[in-house]
């Protein structure tokens, strides 16, 4: 099921616009540092989060170099070379910010799994089980794959017994996988060491829906996709750590 989303322009990229403004005004010249993450959400009115996706997406498209512990620096301005042109283009792009994505999943899939706690099968669990043991074999042979949480979230879903909703959990996880924001966000992280805490919160997940407990259903994905956002904030700052603050609004 392709769900069809019809988009107008994301904060992320109308944040990002602004700060290409600057740079085309003569604010910041090549070279230049950025002003940390926290004074620009506090500036514009926006959520840290927020401004972290406006980053990637100026990364993407040249403007900006991001080093880690020292911060966003200015590589080349608004309208200096042709690739400029079509690179503004990607203000239409559909692509979603990595922490709207998991906030738009953190709202669906935790009401789906607690209605999937009351519609939950012994099958259902047999099947939660091995998608787990297959996810700790994976982080245990160090394989970089995220086949076994795909698989725990689909199982999920499908145990729901509604395929409507099963099909809107495949449809966001794709939109993760083609997404260039979510992996250029993750170029940024090479210790991969926090993905044995998703086994943790999944071991949660599972022992709710063993009870047919809705509400402990519920809290436990909240919970768990809360710790992802968290997890991959924090680990993906780059601010030079005298400017470090609040995570989320």
């Amino acid at each position: 099921m392709n769900l069809e989303i019809v988009t107008t322009k994301r904060l992320y990229q109308e944040i990002g616009i602004e700060l290409q403004n600057r740079m085309s005004s003569g604010q910041y010249r090549v070279g230049d540092r950025l002003p940390p993450e926290r004074n620009i959400a506090e500036e514009l009115g926006v959520s840290r989060s927020v401004v972290r996706e406006a980053i990637i997406m100026l990364e993407l498209q040249g403007f900006v170099e991001v080093l880690k512990g020292s911060g966003v620096y200015i590589l080349q301005l608004p309208g200096e070379t042709s690739a400029d042109k079509e690179s503004s283009t990607d203000q239409k792009s559909t692509d979603v910010g990595p922490f709207e994505l998991l906030q738009a999943r953190q709202v669906i899939e935790s009401q789906i799994a607690s209605f999937a706690a009351n519609n939950v099968t012994k099958n259902d669990i047999f099947r939660l089980r091995h998608s787990l043991d297959e996810e700790r074999k994976s982080l245990e042979t160090g394989k970089s794959d995220y086949d076994g949480d795909r698989s725990f979230h689909f199982i999920i879903a499908e145990a729901s017994q509604n395929s409507v909703l099963s099909d809107m959990i495949k449809e966001l996880w794709r939109r993760r996988e083609q997404s260039p924001m979510w992996q250029q966000l993750h170029t940024r992280i090479t210790n991969h060491a926090y993905r044995y805490k998703w086994l943790d919160d999944h071991e949660k997940i599972l022992l709710a829906l063993q009870k047919c407990s809705p509400d402990g259903a519920r809290e436990a994905m909240w919970q768990h996709i809360e710790n992802v956002k968290q997890t991959l904030f924090e680990l993906s700052d780059v601010d030079d750590p005298e400017f470090d603050g609040f995570l989320f609004r």
